[in-house]
């Protein structure tokens, strides 16, 4: 499916929403490296070509402070599964107000550089498309808000090199590859298991 047939979907699906006084959100669900953050960039863009109204939410914007999600106790991968982000703060300040329509957004946005977040308004009008891209997307606790799920499957090959390659900040090669074994992947394994994302999205898209 190129660009401009996953964008005429969502106009379409805009165009008959039955509550136009809210806006219509699209998650864009996939596991690390799956190339979510590109291709929300690119529905945006042509979104704003066609002359739609389109704000895009990054759920890595909208983590926790690194004392929430480390050293807590718990295991790696439930840390990064289950305290990476508030989930239920997320569901409060962001889901449920967009579904009901209202237009001031309050958030709070992580700075990885002093650990800290900055709480932030972001103006959601009603007649707006709304994408929100992250990974563990379909979680039971905010599935029922999204009016349509892109799910991006992409070959674990092709992420392990695209993460590998990106996230230089873990340290040297090796650290990222232990960092990724004991935290990320079982993480993603838990969300692949329990909540079988790729059945459950409206929209699959495959890598070629």
């Amino acid at each position: 499916m190129s660009i401009k047939e996953m964008v005429e979907k969502i106009i379409f699906q805009f165009s008959i929403r039955p509550n136009i006084g809210c806006p219509l959100i699209i998650g864009i669900d996939g596991l690390g490296g799956s190339g979510k953050t590109t291709l929300a960039k690119e529905i945006e863009q042509e979104l704003i070509n066609q002359n739609c109204q389109a704000v895009t939410f990054h759920l890595d914007d909208h983590i926790v402070e690194r004392e929430k999600r480390y050293q807590t106790g718990h295991e790696e991968w439930y840390e990064y599964y289950y305290l990476q982000w508030d989930v239920n703060n997320l569901t409060a300040n962001l889901f449920e107000p967009l579904q009901r329509g209202y237009n001031n957004i309050s958030l709070a946005f992580y700075d990885k550089f002093t650990d800290s977040t900055l709480t932030k308004q972001t103006l959601v009008t009603s007649d707006s498309i709304v994408l929100i891209e992250g990974v563990f997307l379909q979680r039971h606790e905010w599935r029922r808000f999204y009016d349509i799920v892109f799910y991006l499957d992409c070959p674990r090959e092709l992420r392990v090199e695209r993460v590998l390659n990106r996230d230089l900040y873990i340290g040297e090669y090796e650290e990222r590859l232990d960092k990724y074994e004991r935290r990320y992947w079982l993480g993603e394994k838990h969300y692949m298991d329990i909540v079988k994302p790729i059945m459950n999205a409206e929209i699959v898209i495959s890598h070629k």
